[in-house]
């Protein structure tokens, strides 16, 4: 019930984006891609409602037309979208695939496997359009070991002391990857800073935008020290438009989604390093991160934003009815 909530929840808001920059798009390859990812979230919309439909299970409300203005003029530039849709891609992989082993019913297995075979293929054609742009800053190539090691010194994990060993593979590859997820999500939260309606939020995002540029500069500080290039920042995809194309509500759900996603993201990056330092690094961008999202989840709290996800039955209110 939860993945399938989630996933809901998630598409509907997918819809209302990808339907907003459809109204945008001049680039002919940009468009199919934003074509097949709108086929998508309307494919799974309809069939979770099913689903929730034969179960008389309540269909959330998600996002709906209301929180999407198809005529505002346009906030991004075509090349922002693939960026955007990469995006899209990692936090549905994330969610289908840690779904498929977490779901016992064989139906709704099947469709999670299914939305993870759609999504990887849209992460395919996507990452393609982007390396034919020169536009998509891939970790840089290593040169093959010249033979198999193995690690004779604790010194390895150290770096407070003494001579510091240089990034190692999966090391650079996990900064590349969250730098990019960084860098994405600075370039969505300026667009939404110029077009928020309420003050609170207008506040909420513009220290989501502080907290993306502050991970942007600790993570690409430790690839410039190995002499490592680095992604460069999109933020001049953005258009100067101040007409809101999305709700405040979709905003502030879309960042604390991002950031939740961000949250699995750094986790990744922390279980496959073997440097103390890099350790430290991410467990203070997850803090950031984790107080960030409890304080959107709030501020939804507080608007009246904020759905209830499926929950356990309270006994002890149950008993307390009696």
């Amino acid at each position: 019930m939860g993945k399938l909530w989630a996933t809901y929840v998630g598409n509907t808001m997918g819809k209302c984006v990808l339907g907003y920059f459809l109204q945008h798009v001049d680039d002919k390859e940009i468009k199919e891609n934003l074509q097949y990812a709108l086929g998508l979230c309307k494919e799974y919309i309809q069939t979770i409602e099913a689903i929730f439909k034969q179960a008389d299970f309540p269909i959330p409300v998600g996002f709906t037309d209301d929180d999407v203005n198809l005529e505002a003029p346009r906030l991004y530039e075509d090349d922002f979208y693939l960026h955007y849709l990469q995006y899209l891609g990692k936090a549905g992989v994330s969610i289908y695939s840690v779904a498929i082993p977490l779901v016992t019913r064989k139906d709704i297995r099947d469709f999670f496997v299914k939305a993870l075979q759609d999504t990887s293929k849209l992460m395919v054609n996507v990452t393609e359009a982007l390396l034919s742009r020169n536009t998509s800053v891939n970790p840089p190539v290593l040169p093959p070991p010249q033979g198999v090691d193995f690690i004779t010194k604790q010194s390895f994990l150290n770096v407070f002391f003494g001579k510091v060993r240089p990034l190692q593979g999966l090391e650079i590859a996990h900064f590349f990857g969250n730098l990019n997820n960084d860098i994405t999500s600075k370039a969505i939260i300026t667009g939404f800073v110029q077009v928020a309606r309420s003050e609170k939020v207008r506040q909420y995002l513009e220290r989501g935008k502080r907290l993306n540029q502050k991970h942007i500069d600790l993570m690409s500080d430790k690839l410039s020290k190995d002499g490592l290039p680095f992604p460069q920042s999109i933020d001049h995809l953005v258009r100067p438009s101040t007409e809101p194309p999305f709700s405040d509500k979709l905003m502030v759900y879309h960042k604390i989604d991002m950031f939740s996603m961000k949250i699995r993201e750094y986790a990744n990056g922390a279980s496959l390093n073997g440097r103390k330092d890099i350790g430290v690094l991410y467990a203070k961008c997850q803090l950031d991160v984790s107080l960030y999202v409890e304080d959107g989840a709030n501020l939804m709290i507080d608007q009246g934003w904020l759905e209830q996800p499926p929950e356990a039955i309270d006994r002890e209110e149950l008993h307390a009815g009696h």
